[in-house]
């Protein structure tokens, strides 16, 4: 920002102090944002380095409503909490469940979706069902440090969690005969039965999520103590379900309303 000297010399105090302000006013807020780049078809990046998904589309409404000028980086899930804590971007758009575990860590918006998990098998699977007693000894694949690592864990006490730096690893190993189940988010799930190599498996069924591990759907973390972003965040969210921008996008990609109850 410049002022020319001879307008500061001329100008009294309070009305440069005006103009200075301003000035400032109209330079937009400059927001980056985290995302894996790794969950379609929330967030994923392309081939050519191009980020896409819902949560992207989402993530560019909400900037564009609170006009802000935003910028993406991409960053392993595991690594994502910490490189938020380190400043490496300013909010988290990735799918992140708001839980309370990670309240201890971050603040988060309210939720912009909430959809449930569900289990994938192979189809000549002889899993009858999506019970503790029917995943018994078996082994089910889930992507590390999430919600549906932690609810099968705590779901499926005899059976075998294993667990994988991304999803795409656990597909994987579905595809190879590895697994006998995974579990993950539905659209997640679906997504991959889309697929060529998703054509080995179909949906066993969905599954009640548990509120104390999910907790009220998907957010948008902070640092915690950042108040005004957050609530900057939440007024945009609510804009977006008013003035039917999230309908268009929710319709880009699903067949119905993932905002939930």
């Amino acid at each position: 920002m410049r002022i020319s000297r001879r307008l500061a010399l001329t100008l009294p105090a309070a009305a440069l102090a005006l103009t200075i302000g301003a000035v400032q006013a109209q330079e937009p807020m400059k927001i980056k944002i985290g995302t894996e780049g790794a969950y379609p078809p929330f967030n994923n990046l392309t081939a050519d380095n191009t980020l896409e998904g819902f949560d992207i589309d989402i993530a560019k409404a909400l900037c564009e409503e609170m006009k802000a000028e935003c910028e993406f980086v991409t960053q392993d899930w595991e690594g994502i909490i910490p490189a938020l804590q380190a400043g490496k971007f300013d909010a988290i758009i990735a799918s992140m469940s708001i839980t309370e575990e990670r309240k201890k860590q971050v603040d988060f918006t309210n939720k912009y979706y909430n959809t449930p998990p569900a289990l994938v098998v192979p189809k000549d699977s002889d899993i009858a069902g999506t019970s503790p007693e029917d995943l018994k000894d078996k082994t089910i694949g889930a992507q590390g440090a999430t919600t549906h690592a932690t609810f099968a864990e705590a779901s499926f006490p005899d059976s075998d969690v294993k667990v994988y730096p991304t999803a795409e690893e656990y597909k994987l190993d579905m595809v190879n005969g590895r697994l006998d189940a995974v579990i993950d988010d539905v659209i997640v799930l679906q997504e991959f039965l889309d697929t060529e190599d998703g054509a080995c498996c179909k949906i066993l069924g969905t599954l009640k999520p548990d509120e104390a591990v999910y907790g009220p759907g998907i957010g948008i973390a902070i640092r915690q103590g950042e108040d005004e972003l957050r609530e900057k965040f939440n007024a945009a969210i609510a804009a977006i379900r008013e003035n039917g921008t999230y309908e268009e996008i929710n319709k880009k990609y699903f067949e119905f309303d993932v905002y939930g109850d």
